[in-house]
């Protein structure tokens, strides 16, 4: 079971360079899961005979948005936050809209686990969407993946718009209290794995830096390898035995972040 998670950045450019077809035949994943798609359904161009489709678009257009694309017909699908928890988190529109109308997170139902694909709201050179992040969106996310481990496992993955430690980003000294890594932003991320959920890729490779998954376009980041670890696979510990394989793949083009990959046996 071969599972990818990619922040496509548009998936209309990423398909338009002939890039994301040529990636999916090369990759075959058994399920991907896509981020910051940057449209409906019905404009994406894309036709994966081997998928079902599932589609979060933004209700602002060219904005946001989630898929989900899979060879296995998931048992059910579910779009966005529940209103019940985000109504307890307080989420409401922050002035930038309403997180819960951004396409932000689908949750897809198998027969022996979760997979939920998130792309959570950037905070904002500025900070301007830090509250929201931490007082409720961190918060909310946090009690819907745990209300769903209460059925069965949760795998959930995506672009979380936050460096945990000073080993995923290049430049930690520089960037604190920057908008990616501030305390707030990776205490989210802290309250995740107090919650029982692992860091694929930090389980299976626990040291060292140099393994981003997001470059800024200024001064040939990608090249230089100036990166940041934003982009995540975290999955509920029952499932550990069945971690085989976590990956970054940084070769891959397309968009300002690179898939990050899971296997399970």
């Amino acid at each position: 079971m071969k599972i990818v998670s990619w922040n496509v950045n548009g998936i209309r450019a990423v398909h338009n360079k002939g890039l994301f077809t040529s990636f999916i035949d090369a990759v075959q994943p058994d399920i991907l899961c896509l981020q910051e798609t940057k449209a409906e359904q019905h404009q994406s161009e894309v036709d994966l005979s081997d998928y079902e489709e599932y589609w979060n678009s933004a209700t602002k257009k060219g904005y946001s948005g989630t898929a989900i694309f899979s060879k296995i017909e998931p048992i059910n699908v579910y779009n966005n936050i529940p209103e019940e928890i985000a109504e307890a988190y307080g989420l409401a529109d922050d002035g930038y809209g309403h997180p819960n109308e951004e396409g932000r997170v689908i949750a897809a139902e198998f027969e022996d686990f979760f997979v939920v694909t998130v792309y959570t709201p950037n905070s904002k050179d500025d900070l301007s969407r830090l509250t929201l992040r931490h007082k409720q969106w961190d918060p909310a996310f946090l009690a819907y993946i745990k209300e769903l481990e209460k059925v069965k496992p949760v795998i959930f993955c995506g672009d979380l718009n936050v460096a945990h430690t000073e080993e995923d980003l290049a430049n930690p000294k520089q960037n604190v209290g920057e908008h990616g890594f501030t305390d707030e932003e990776r205490e989210g991320l802290d309250e995740v794995i107090k919650a029982g959920f692992v860091d694929t890729f930090r389980h299976l490779t626990p040291k060292g830096k140099g393994f981003y998954t997001w470059w800024s376009h200024f001064a040939q980041s990608r090249a230089r390898n100036v990166g940041w670890r934003i982009d995540y696979f975290f999955i509920s510990k029952k499932l550990l035995p069945r971690l085989k394989k976590a990956e970054i793949l940084p070769d891959v083009m397309g968009s300002d972040h690179c898939p990050v990959v899971i296997e399970l046996k």
